[in-house]
């Protein structure tokens, strides 16, 4: 696929037709970013886009705005950074105050809650492939440390229920001393 030359205007149109019309929070929207910015724009690489989604992931807000806001400033800075952020936030802005406006309609709409029973499906469906894809590219690459630290995580907040909270510390502080040490050796 040809390769698009970067704009703010295009950043800012694609984040937001991306928010637009996802429905499943930022789990189903991380992806499509995934797809259009590594895949089909080439703007990053597939593996830098999965490093700023798993940042954004242990960040606090919302991963969709924070992937964004991150891909906006690895692009454009600061303007990238306010431009993506502006673009992600805003469909979700007004479709919760238009809900918020007739609330009392919809809370027993039969076809609304259908709807939403149905989107719900949707959503597990892409949650699942998001899993998926992340783990094969973890797998693919066979380094022991990230396999281990992958199951590890899981097994921890699966099986033992530990925080999410500090599964997501100790990660980070074993990456960061796996890091320091990966330096040292290159050093030497």
């Amino acid at each position: 696929m040809k390769e698009h030359k970067p704009s703010l205007m295009m950043l800012f149109l694609s984040v937001l037709k991306i928010s637009a019309f996802t429905f499943g929070g930022g789990y189903v929207i991380v992806p499509l970013m995934r797809k259009r910015f590594a895949e089909e724009l080439h703007w990053v690489t597939d593996e830098d886009m999965l490093n700023m989604i798993a940042i954004a992931q242990s960040a606090p807000g919302p991963i969709a705005v924070n992937s964004s806001i991150m891909l906006g400033y690895r692009l454009f800075s600061v303007k990238g950074a306010l431009v993506s952020a502006l673009g992600t936030s805003l469909p979700p802005l007004i479709v919760l105050t238009v809900v918020s406006m007739f609330y009392e309609a919809f809370k027993s709409n039969q076809v609304v809650a259908a709807l939403m029973e149905g989107m719900r499906a949707g959503v597990t469906a892409v949650i699942a492939d998001v899993v998926w894809t992340m783990a094969g590219n973890i797998f693919k690459k066979k380094k022991p440390m990230p396999i281990a630290l992958m199951i590890a995580a899981f097994l921890a907040v699966w099986w033992l229920k530990v925080n999410i909270v500090l599964v997501l510390l100790a990660c980070g502080l074993i990456g960061f001393l796996a890091g320091v040490l990966r330096q040292e050796r290159k050093a030497q």
